[in-house]
């Protein structure tokens, strides 16, 4: 890859941690708190990592509830602020990968999961030093979808989108990106797929982390 970036935006969930125990199980404990008989696995409620809370809970419903989703989201946190935010990892080599971008790059952090949720997770990891910003969604409701999260991102650090990269492992990271006209790039070693972020334009797709060094 021959172009190179002095902006790179990440993803958090599936990108740069993985989450599926502490975001499944936040999951279950949302239907179980609302009476639901049946509750799927872990495994079956994986698409829900990536995407807002607001859009996933009316899909498990099978039906537009949106009070009813904003009760789940509320019972979603109970569990999450004082379990499954710790019932994460992270992926395999990225904090050696991240320490060696941020000698050559800005990184900002992109993500639909609540700033302060996101930033006590970056702490956790002694990783939130290598940020120049950490951007996500508010307890209120702002910036849920990415590409509210990327604007405003945008708008706070005065970066130029040319010079920008969104990195991310779901469709929704592409879509936000190229809401603003910015370059892409679809990692394969989270929740999506290769049709799903290609489907969705990424301008880029790579395998493993490790790569991500070729980017700048």
């Amino acid at each position: 890859m021959s172009e190179k970036f002095i902006n790179l935006l990440f993803d958090l969930d599936g990108t740069i941690i993985d989450p599926k125990e502490g975001i499944t199980k936040s999951i279950q404990y949302a239907l179980k708190k609302l009476g639901c008989e049946k509750i799927p696995s872990s495994d079956e409620l994986t698409w829900c990592i990536g995407p807002p809370l607001i859009q996933s809970f009316p899909k498990l419903f099978g039906r537009e509830d949106k009070e009813l989703a904003q009760r789940c989201v509320g019972y979603y946190r109970e569990y999450f602020s004082e379990t499954g935010i710790y019932q994460c990892f992270l992926n395999d080599g990225i904090k050696e990968i991240l320490e060696k971008l941020s000698c050559r790059s800005k990184l900002f952090l992109a993500t639909s999961k609540p700033t302060p949720f996101a930033k006590q997770i970056l702490e956790r990891f002694e990783i939130i030093n290598l940020f120049k910003g950490v951007y996500g969604s508010e307890f209120d409701g702002r910036f849920m979808k990415k590409a509210d999260v990327i604007g405003h991102l945008i708008e706070v650090e005065k970066i130029n989108i040319s010079e920008s990269l969104m990195i991310g492992d779901r469709e929704h990271d592409i879509i936000g990106a190229k809401a603003h006209n910015m370059k892409s790039c679809g990692v394969l070693w989270g929740y999506g797929s290769e049709p799903e972020l290609s489907s969705a334009g990424a301008d880029f797709l790579i395998r493993d982390s490790k790569s991500l060094l070729n980017f700048c």
